[in-house]
């Protein structure tokens, strides 16, 4: 649910230089987009060049890898960049380096570095499973003498340990290890099946908590500690393509709202003996345990834990030697506990600093998202930060400074920014100082980091910085996003606050024809998304081609912070718990009147669109608000939350048995009669996530109504539904011309048979 539709157009990108927008004036005689197509291609131009790509920072920090496809031969080559000297050297190209034993070139999907920065681990032949994960052969090169040795086949995931001498990896349900020395594989565990398996994680897991490798590494590469999880009983869901003459079915277990849940348990294998101890944690009923961490303490495995409500957590500190536990700290909430942070890439809340016994722990309970430090025994040292905003990622913790370094929205929840704080919380200080939307890469020694950042006026730059305060260098201007900015018509993301009937100010952000005249009345698109701890409205360069494809063509492109939305204070994210639907379409509502209210918006024209939960809260907003939306658009939505997975589901709307009435009030299906507008619905037949019954279910009851809408289906799509470059295209000319026809008083429509 936490994932939008996929962009599938991929296009050559070019060195860029750099500048900033143009102004109103010049964009109005600028070249326009002439259609669909031409708009979706200029996304990419508008993102521009994201710098280095797959950084690795290697050689403990003082550098980094990335890779680059060399302009001459065509391939991708991995190079370093030394941050000290800004010297660039080649590192390593498949050029010429076959598979052993065959003729076949090395074709690598993805690669991983060892510590200790002299392996890299390839992985090869990806073939997915769920959206995250699927099954690959595994390479490892020495940089050394050059060779490459084929260490595990068929494998989920594999990683090299801290010592650099063996491969983990997973295949087939069970855990093995590769050692590099004596070429040989011992097997961890045994047992491995369809339903009980260790060292992967099943659909709702891996969906949900948001980690595909389900064992990890003790740092002195002596043990493995890994989750098995049985998911016996768990209901299955079947889908197809409808492809070929009797269709093919694909079976995932999947438990829905009310379900048994796969049980999971951690071991923890000696991988000299073979042997696994169990890791109990003592809870008893039904329970998650979303994240492991392997500790300072010599043989101390951390294991958190999350009741099925997900709002009381508990820590446990595990001696693996004897399995003995104890309780480090437990947190509880009125509504959820989140551990994670998809929406920001933050994979954990959780950090401990390597050489120091001290957490530390990021957590909402003042109001706020802040950093919390304990110590090993469980004592709370201090609050590290506090203030009215929110610590969005912990980039990297230097022990021997006791530094911190965090990001924030401290200035705003529309920027995010960089800072440096002490263990203590003293000697607080901003390293990023241009106003916008910073995301940082940050060496593991604390001592560089690379920014990308952008603001409403200018694009993505990429820049090199150290943690002193000196700019070391400018890895991407992007340059070609201003030449384009520069002879095409272009219109910025504007931002604006306004109040709802309750009191409530709210962010939002417009996008506005590029001749605009506050004389004329122009129609409106409201898209959004709206998902809890999600955040649609930024000072950030707008970057979507089709938007600036609709202004061109007279429409105003709206969007929007509703209640909901994270980054602005733990009140207004979690008003939304036990009722989703209710605020977010009250405050979409809310905007839908505020923009009628300017002389400049055609109010009987307004249209709300999105994709995933975005298009739960278009139906949600367009059934409970029917006088207010001419015009619904609705992808991959959830009709009913009964119908979607227990661990999203439940963690914002509690248990089923305790709110049944908040689970039917958030269910678009019995507001089918309220349908007043146009809606338009689109989903996919393979689309694991949201499961095209949720569409199929909505589409009865309208008929049951006496409404009628569009639907369009694409049988091999996932989840947001097209699954190639022209499927892609045709839906958003399937989009365009229903705001054509139902929106615009005067139109023309996109030709959907041009290609």
């Amino acid at each position: 649910m936490k994932r939008g539709l996929t962009t599938f157009l991929s296009f050559t990108a070019i060195l860029a230089g750099s500048g900033a927008a143009p102004t109103t004036a010049q964009q109005s005689a600028n070249e326009r987009l002439s259609s669909v197509e031409e708009a979706l291609i200029t996304s990419t131009i508008l993102r521009g060049r994201g710098g280095p790509a797959s950084v690795n920072w290697i050689d403990a920090g003082e550098r980094f890898s990335y890779t680059i496809t060399n302009p001459m031969t065509r391939e991708e080559e991995i190079r370093r960049y030394d941050p000290a000297t800004l010297s660039d050297e080649l590192l390593f190209q498949a050029r010429d380096l076959t598979l052993p034993g065959t003729s076949q070139p090395l074709a690598y999907e993805s690669f991983q570095w060892s510590r200790d920065s002299r392996h890299l681990v390839f992985q090869t032949d990806f073939r997915p499973l769920y959206r995250n994960s699927g099954m690959a052969d595994f390479y490892v090169y020495d940089l050394a003498d050059k060779t490459l040795r084929l260490a595990a086949d068929d494998a989920r995931t594999a990683e090299l340990s801290p010592d650099g001498i063996k491969l983990g990896y997973e295949r087939g349900g069970d855990l093995f290890v590769y050692d590099m020395n004596a070429a040989e594989e011992r097997r961890l565990t045994t047992g491995g099946s369809d339903s009980i398996f260790a060292g992967v994680f099943d659909w709702v897991y891996e969906e949900e908590f948001g980690q595909t490798q389900a064992w990890r590494w003790s740092p002195d590469s002596r043990r493995v500690a890994f989750w098995e999880t049985d998911e016996r009983g768990v209901p299955v869901v079947q889908l197809t393509d409808y492809e070929g003459k009797h269709p093919r079915f694909v079976s995932i277990p999947y438990p829905k709202v009310g379900d048994k849940n796969p049980v999971v348990r951690i071991g923890v294998a000696d991988v000299t003996s073979g042997e696994t101890r169990w890791m109990e944690t003592g809870e008893s009923g039904d329970f998650y345990i979303p994240r492991v961490y392997w500790t300072s303490a010599k043989d101390t495995l951390a294991v958190v834990t999350l009741n099925r409500t997900q709002n009381d957590l508990k820590v446990f500190f595990f001696d693996v030697n004897t399995g003995g536990r104890r309780l480090l700290f437990e947190e509880k909430s009125d509504a959820w506990i989140d551990v994670f942070d998809f929406f920001a890439d933050v994979q954990d809340y959780l950090y401990f600093p390597e050489g120091v016994r001290e957490l530390l722990w990021i957590s909402d309970r003042d109001g706020w998202q802040h950093i919390y430090r304990y110590d090993y025994d469980g004592n709370l040292l201090n609050q590290v930060t506090q203030g009215p905003w929110v610590v969005t990622r912990v980039d990297g913790i230097e022990p021997d400074t006791k530094t911190i370094y965090y990001t924030s929205t401290e200035p705003s929840p529309l920027e995010r920014h960089l800072y440096a704080v002490g263990f203590d919380g003293t000697g607080k200080r901003r390293l990023t100082q241009t106003r916008g939307t910073h995301s940082v890469n940050l060496s593991p020694n604390g001592a560089f980091y690379i920014d990308s950042w952008s603001n409403l006026q200018q694009p993505r730059q990429v820049e090199l910085w150290s943690t002193d305060g000196q700019k070391l260098a400018t890895l991407e201007d992007n340059a070609i996003t201003t030449r384009w900015l520069q002879s095409h018509a272009y219109s910025p993301r504007e931002l604006f606050r306004f109040t709802t009937n309750d009191g409530v100010q709210l962010d939002g952000s417009m996008i506005k024809p590029p001749d605009f005249d506050p004389t004329q009345r122009y129609p409106v698109l409201i898209s959004i998304y709206g998902g809890p701890g999600s955040q649609q409205v930024r000072d950030a360069f707008e970057t979507n081609g089709w938007y600036q494809y609709l202004v061109q063509h007279g429409y105003i492109v709206v969007g929007l912070n509703n209640r909901g939305s994270g980054n602005y204070g733990r009140d207004f994210m979690e008003v939304v718990y036990g009722h989703l639907g209710k605020w977010e379409s009250h405050d979409f509502a809310e905007l839908a009147k505020y923009m009628g209210t300017q002389a400049y918006v055609d109010r009987e024209h307004i249209g709300i669109q999105g994709t995933s939960y975005g298009g739960y809260s278009a139906i949600y907003s367009m059934l409970r608000y029917p006088e207010l939306f001419a015009l619904g658009i609705a992808n991959s939505p959830v009709t009913d939350w009964r119908l979607y997975d227990t661990i999203y589901t439940e963690r914002y709307m509690g248990l089923l048995n305790a709110n049944r009435e908040g689970y039917e009030r958030s269910s678009v299906i019995p507001m089918a009669e309220n349908l007043r507008g146009h809606l338009l619905l689109v989903h996919s037949a393979m689309d694991e996530n949201v499961h095209p019954q949720n569409t199929m279910q909505l589409l009865t009851a309208l008929a049951s109504a006496g409404k009628d809408v569009d639907f369009r289906f694409y049988p091999p799509g996932a989840h947001g539904a097209a699954f190639d470059r022209n499927s892609f295209v045709t839906m958003n000319e399937v989009y365009t011309n229903a705001l054509c026809e139902h929106l615009a008083s005067s139109c023309l429509p996109a030709n959907l048979n041009s290609r």
